[in-house]
């Protein structure tokens, strides 16, 4: 461990462009490690060897594994769920706003190293709440969070017919699901194709403006529905 000298010195250093720098040094040495060897296997001796860093300068920035893994967690989710959830919030082509969310969601979701990330999560979610906690707070909320605000500025214009949209964007973000992430999460298939993904992402929106759009929406919906059971037919 390092002096208490040399701890006071970094720690001055936190706030400056180096120690920005070595803050995400140390975080991408331990996305490495905890995808390798999960929460369980992996440790700060590790995360130091492979961040090129001293463990006294690692634990100047993260004073336990589980503070640097929460970290993780949320620079992480967070970062995704920012660079997925953007709307064209002028635009009145809300089948297509929502599609295309749909499909950076899905696509994202089903990379392997997203999975693996989840998993490892759920893993030490049991022993450590506040990780899961993390998890959900920075990724699937903020994800909802910023979908609801488009549904309100959307139904605002009168092009939705929502009421709560906080749920209302739940229900969407399940739907954009279709029990597929599920399959691949638990080991049942390797990987989703893009056209699958296309089609869960339709049916999902087709269902959504059923209940929510307007009534020209709904037959826009049932067409849609109706094409995509033609193509998984």
């Amino acid at each position: 461990m390092a002096s208490a000298g040399t701890i006071a010195a970094l720690e001055s250093e936190l706030d400056s462009p180096e120690g920005s720098a070595k803050r995400k040094q140390i975080m991408d040495g331990a996305r490495a490690v905890f995808l390798a060897a999960g929460f369980d296997g992996a440790s700060m001796n590790d995360v130091a060897r492979v961040a090129g860093v001293s463990k006294g300068t690692l634990y100047v920035y993260f004073d336990s594994k589980e503070k640097l893994f929460e970290a993780l967690i949320r620079e992480e989710r967070r970062q995704q769920a920012e660079r997925i959830a953007v709307f064209g919030w002028e635009g009145d082509d809300i089948r297509k706003a929502l599609r295309d969310f749909g499909c950076k969601l899905l696509e994202m979701m089903a990379r392997p190293e997203n999975v693996a990330h989840v998993r490892t999560v759920i893993a030490a979610s049991g022993k450590f709440p506040q990780l899961g906690r993390a998890f959900f707070e920075a990724g699937p909320c903020f994800g909802a969070s910023r979908l609801a605000a488009y549904l309100s500025r959307q139904s605002e214009k009168g092009l939705l017919r929502v009421v709560d949209f906080e749920v209302a964007a739940w229900q969407f973000l399940e739907l954009m699901q279709g029990g597929a992430f599920k399959q691949i999460l638990f080991g049942v298939i390797d990987e989703l194709p893009p056209e699958r993904i296309r089609q869960v992402v339709e049916a999902g929106v087709a269902v959504f403006l059923a209940a929510y759009g307007l009534p020209d929406a709904h037959a826009q919906g049932s067409n849609a529905a109706a094409s995509v059971s033609e193509m998984a037919g």
